[in-house]
């Protein structure tokens, strides 16, 4: 498969290549989903499919780069983020508080990445155990494919290094309230030397991406793949790209935050304007990280998309002064961010029909 050089080209490709595939791997798990014998689990894990299922038409998109392996890649995709969405929804509305038990759970994500890594009992420390099957099920579908691509040595480690960011992140900010921020404050002082000027909630920001397990795992489908490309394509994505994301999904949910309770790392800024000024860093140092890289347009497309759509979200442009902010960022990323923006607006009002149909 081609990469398009041109916005409307994509967009194209997405919607009759990727999105289609897309639909047809969370259809499936959805259908197993629905029969989790324990109702607290089955509750969590449909609403993984349900409520975030543009998580997956997000993740799919990296798809395109692995050419003929595209259903492959989508395939690996759709179970990697179920099992990343099912375990967030497990701890952000959990009945438990312990980080023992968000520790065991997300010892799924770091085993599905691990081909050869048995299963185990993720559900060992809370109550809820019977899931019919269904996480297992996710982490093998996982292993199976990775144990298929050629290159996957060379993306072992720093797959696991991202996910082991991930998971960390998770057990920090789900703990009792009066625990997060000093366990994530502690967290960020045992990395910060080996990172770039940013505060603890940034890289806590930057570490709740999936986009760079995919983007490695398309790329390892290739012939040509080579740990150098490893290496860069993980340079690329971690910190800044990866920050910029999850930031700009907490810009957009500060109000449901807030009410929820939930920990927001935008809520850390001392200011708006601080907050503003923080994010345009981001998007600026993540174009520049990604620029070198191979297929350099189709990445800061993927950039750019990831501004338009987010700010494109009816939680941006419904409040006028953050609808003011989110222009800002949009003339920041240029044309092309305008077209996803306008795509982004455009494809929501259709979003949930289309889901309904798919489920």
């Amino acid at each position: 498969m081609s990469i398009p050089q041109h916005p409307f080209g994509l967009m194209t490709k997405i919607y009759r290549d990727i999105f289609p595939v897309v639909h047809f791997y969370v259809k499936q798990w959805r259908e197993k989903a629905v029969l989790i014998p324990d109702e607290e689990l089955r509750t969590h894990a449909l609403a993984g499919i349900d409520d975030k299922g543009f998580h997956c038409e997000g993740g799919g998109i990296f798809a395109m780069i692995s050419g003929p392996h595209k259903q492959q890649c989508i395939e690996f995709i759709i179970a990697y983020q179920l099992i990343s969405d099912y375990l967030d929804n497990l701890c952000d509305r959990s009945t438990s508080l312990d980080p023992v038990d968000f520790r065991m759970l997300h010892q799924a994500m770091l085993d599905a990445l691990t081909v050869g890594a048995t299963c185990k009992n993720y559900y060992q420390f809370r109550d809820e155990k019977e899931d019919g099957g269904y996480l297992h099920e996710l982490v093998q579908t996982c292993q199976r494919i990775l144990s298929d691509i050629q290159h996957y040595p060379l993306i072992s480690k720093q797959l696991l290094e991202l996910s082991q960011y991930y998971c960390d992140l998770q057990v920090h900010k789900h703990v009792k309230i009066e625990d997060r921020v000093p366990r994530l404050e502690n967290w960020f002082e045992h990395h910060k030397n080996a990172l770039p000027d940013i505060e603890w909630y940034e890289f806590s920001a930057c570490t709740g991406s999936t986009l760079g397990i995919f983007c490695l795992v398309a790329y390892a489908f290739k012939d040509d793949f080579n740990e150098k490309q490893a290496q860069q394509i993980f340079r690329s994505y971690f910190p800044y790209v990866q920050g910029m994301h999850i930031l700009l999904d907490y810009l957009i949910d500060q109000e449901e935050d807030r009410i929820g309770g939930d920990l927001n790392f935008c809520s850390y800024y001392s200011s708006e304007a601080e907050m503003m000024e923080r994010i345009q860093h981001f998007v600026e140092k993540a174009d520049d990280q990604l620029t070198g890289i191979q297929h350099e347009y189709f990445h800061k497309f993927i950039h750019r998309g990831i501004l338009g759509v987010y700010l494109s979200d009816e939680k941006v442009t419904s409040k006028k002064e953050l609808g003011k902010l989110a222009k800002r960022l949009i003339k920041l990323g240029g044309k092309t961010c305008y077209f996803f923006y306008w795509n982004g607006r455009a494809y929501r009002t259709f979003q949930k029909i289309a889901w309904k149909r798919s489920s």
